[in-house]
């Protein structure tokens, strides 16, 4: 199915290090982002186009959106917090295995459950882990690399996960009851040339939209697995993407510079837009993100 889009345009200029995990509050209309290395969050107001800090610690490599409007931040070394208006609560302090590494995106399911991974280290390798509403948490998926971007079918009956160092979007069966994922499979793989793999969502009729690192694009794949679109933005790292607005037909794309470490230093001295967040019209709408429910009744 081909659709009609927009040509990506600036939304804010906030040149962050590696913006990643962009998130529409569909009940206050914000726009909610995590710059993952400076250890900062921040919540942009669409009416007033203005957007503010609202955190600063340590980083925070996914959150998902709480029923009662907190965060949910997950860090490094498997700690997991509450954060509500500058106000944490400590949900896990810390997941041994993850010491020596951090959690990467997260997601919540239609049972305010939330998947979040843990990046592969010297000392383990890449997880997948369940975090239940009451706080208690447990392996789904061993044997990853890097878990990234990640969503569900319209209907439920699907989980897909992103491993951007496998260069794969795995398809699962998702047992919305237990919240058990099973029969895992390789769904898409992405060549070489393409650009990693990065943050995901998913729209009204079950496309993929997918975020490539070194890509300089943005993809969408049909339900089948077959690309049908792919969108140019002028920088190199596409991080991860999101629909939001009113009408949850807008994609909000955010990018990344990279470590402070690698980093392009020309782009810094040409102020090339990396590290910014870009928005669009599209012809399809999404769907909005499931809040979590982690220590609520």
């Amino acid at each position: 199915m081909t659709i009609n889009t927009d040509t990506p345009s600036i939304l804010i200029e906030c040149q962050g290090e590696n913006i990643e995990n962009p998130l529409w509050h569909r009940d206050h209309q914000y726009l909610y982002w995590t710059d993952i290395p400076a250890g900062k969050m921040f919540r942009y107001y669409p009416q007033v186009k203005t957007y503010e800090q609202i955190y600063d610690g340590e980083p925070v490599g996914g959150f998902t959106i709480q029923e009662d409007g907190g965060l949910l931040l997950f860090k490094t070394k498997g700690t997991v917090e509450i954060w509500h208006e500058g106000k944490t609560t400590t949900i896990i302090p810390e997941i041994r295995e993850a010491s020596q590494s951090r959690f990467n995106d997260a997601i919540a399911d239609p049972e305010g459950r939330v998947y979040s991974g843990i990046m592969a280290s010297e000392t383990t390798d890449g997880k997948l882990y369940r975090i239940d509403r009451d706080g208690s948490y447990q392996v789904m998926v061993e044997g990853l690399l890097i878990p990234n971007g990640m969503g569900f079918s319209g209907d439920y009956k699907y989980f897909y996960l992103t491993d951007s160092d496998l260069r794969t979007i795995f398809r699962f069966d998702y047992h919305r009851e237990t919240g058990n994922l099973t029969n895992q499979q390789p769904y898409i793989t992405i060549p070489e040339h393409e650009g990693v793999p990065d943050g995901m969502t998913i729209d009204q009729e079950d496309y993929i939209w997918s975020a490539r690192w070194d890509g300089s694009h943005l993809f969408r794949y049909s339900p089948a697995g077959k690309e049908v679109m792919r969108i140019k933005l002028p920088v190199k790292r596409v991080s991860s993407v999101t629909f939001g607005g009113e009408n949850y037909d807008r994609l909000f794309i955010s990018t990344a510079k990279g470590s402070k470490a690698t980093s392009d230093v020309n782009d810094r001295r040409s102020q090339s837009p990396a590290g910014d967040i870009f928005h669009l019209q599209v012809g399809v709408k999404g769907r909005p993100e499931l809040l979590s429910r982690i220590g609520l009744k």
